[in-house]
């Protein structure tokens, strides 16, 4: 294979509030922390061991203005896009990095009431894609009209 690949995707709940950040453009980046969380039970102890691992994701323009809208602190949300790291010098002149995911696509999990209905969005590349709801009826089993 020749290629190479950078992609990540990954499922957890927003550790804080989006923070935006605007730029003179018109342009906007969005950036808040996510939580992925692996349970597993310890050989030795028989006990129950958590692993919590912190996600800094980075969304730029139209799908950082939909996030800051729509996500809160606790929201469960699907991202996927690809790792960068970044060096910058911190106020001491110290170098510094900092490991981010920067958001292509997105998916709001966690579902909201807009006038009682649940609500589920999907972003691609910035723009926004309403999922259909299946209906909610259920059809009662037995006698129908099929020939079969």
């Amino acid at each position: 294979m020749s290629g190479t690949l950078n992609k990540v995707m990954l499922i957890g709940n927003l550790g804080d509030e989006v923070k935006m950040h605007y730029f003179d453009d018109k342009n906007c980046v969005g950036r808040f922390p996510i939580a992925t969380s692996e349970t597993y039970i310890s050989k030795q102890t028989n006990e129950r061991v958590s692993n919590t691992e912190w996600h800094n994701i980075v969304v730029r323009n139209k799908a950082a203005e939909i996030c800051e809208k729509y996500l809160t602190k606790g929201d469960k949300v699907y991202i996927e896009g690809r790792i960068k790291t970044r060096k910058w010098t911190d106020d001491k002149g110290m170098e510094r990095y900092s490991t981010e995911i920067q958001c292509d696509e997105f998916t709001f999990l966690t579902p909201k009431t807009d006038q009682q209905q649940p609500r589920q969005a999907s972003v691609a590349a910035g723009k926004p894609q309403s999922k259909p709801s299946a209906p909610s009826t259920v059809e009662p089993e037995g006698d129908d009209d099929l020939p079969f």
